[in-house]
């Protein structure tokens, strides 16, 4: 495969929350590559026609699955969908969401349970979906097959914000499993790699400012679609169990967490002198210090 082969011609793509927003940028710029794509959404509205209209006006093939991702059985249908009605898959970009921002003490139950159902079990159900069927597909054919699998995690499970202890545990959660999943499905032929994507949205109208009157948008989700899609070309046969932070035309490629510094007892650890050499580090230490990826805001 070519290293400058950005072409989805003849591909088939699975977009999960592609009635608007981000979802809706990253299903139209898979189609512009030339990729037949399938769009889900809750349910079809204006919003979803609207998506749907605009991938054929690109001279590509669209197909709709209503239902929430947090359900088996609307990832059976996606899968089902894919083979029935274009032959076969060989994309996926997991980007449903919702958030219920709430500050931990005040967080409930529901607001924990439903973004986790719908972005950790969401991207569970169609990413093992996805895998059993190129499993199945390339044990058939005695060889590698081609898949790509784009997750969507966030900052949020990187920085663990004080008001999103759902969401960032959803999204940490997200980042583990496409690191699972590239490896294991690495020998099919398939790839895995996540984004944390800045993006101006529906999701995120609160957190950003509006856009420039003039100019582009640093935060348009257009910016994020272009790496989504160049993630699925075979341009990126190389690349899987990567964490990209996109937004604007910057792209970071996050590094693995590295260890800051290790302690050894002689013999094992007393509680004493664990409290003597843990806590003189933690003295000196900078004060507010976490297991936090804080250096993430200065690339803003």
């Amino acid at each position: 495969m070519s290293e400058t082969d950005v072409s989805l011609a003849g591909r088939v793509a699975i977009v999960t929350g592609a009635g608007a927003g981000l979802g809706r940028a990253e299903a139209l710029e898979l189609a512009r590559a030339g990729a037949s794509v399938i769009v889900n959404d809750l349910a079809e509205n204006d919003a979803v026609s609207a998506t749907l209209a605009d991938i054929r006006a690109l001279g590509a093939k669209a197909e709709f699955v209503a239902g929430s991702i947090a359900e088996s059985a609307t990832a059976d249908a996606l899968i089902s969908t894919a083979e029935e009605t274009f032959g076969g898959l060989d994309i996926v970009v997991n980007n449903a969401g919702i958030t219920r921002d709430k500050m931990l003490f005040n967080m409930s139950d529901a607001d924990f349970d439903a973004v986790v159902a719908v972005h950790l079990r969401g991207h569970f159900l169609l990413t093992r979906n996805a895998g059993a069927y190129w499993r199945a597909k390339s044990k058939e054919a005695g060889a590698p097959v081609y898949g790509s699998i784009i997750n969507t995690s966030s900052e949020a499970g990187l920085l663990g914000p004080a008001g999103q202890a759902n969401y960032g545990a959803a999204k940490a959660g997200i980042t583990a499993l496409t690191l699972s999943a590239s490896r294991a499905l690495a020998n099919f032929g398939v790839r895995a790699n996540a984004i944390a994507p800045r993006a101006r949205t529906s999701m995120t109208e609160n957190v950003f400012s509006a856009a420039p009157e003039e100019g582009p948008d640093p935060l348009s989700p257009d910016h994020v679609a272009r790496l989504v899609a160049y993630l699925a070309s075979p341009a990126a046969a190389a690349i899987s169990g990567q964490l990209f932070v996109v937004y604007g035309p910057m792209v970071a490629l996050m590094a693995a967490p590295i260890v800051e510094r290790r302690f050894d007892a002689e013999g094992e650890w007393t509680r004493e002198g664990l409290a003597a050499t843990l806590g003189g580090y933690f003295a000196e230490r900078p004060s507010g210090a976490t297991f936090s990826a804080s250096a993430l805001m200065d690339l803003g």
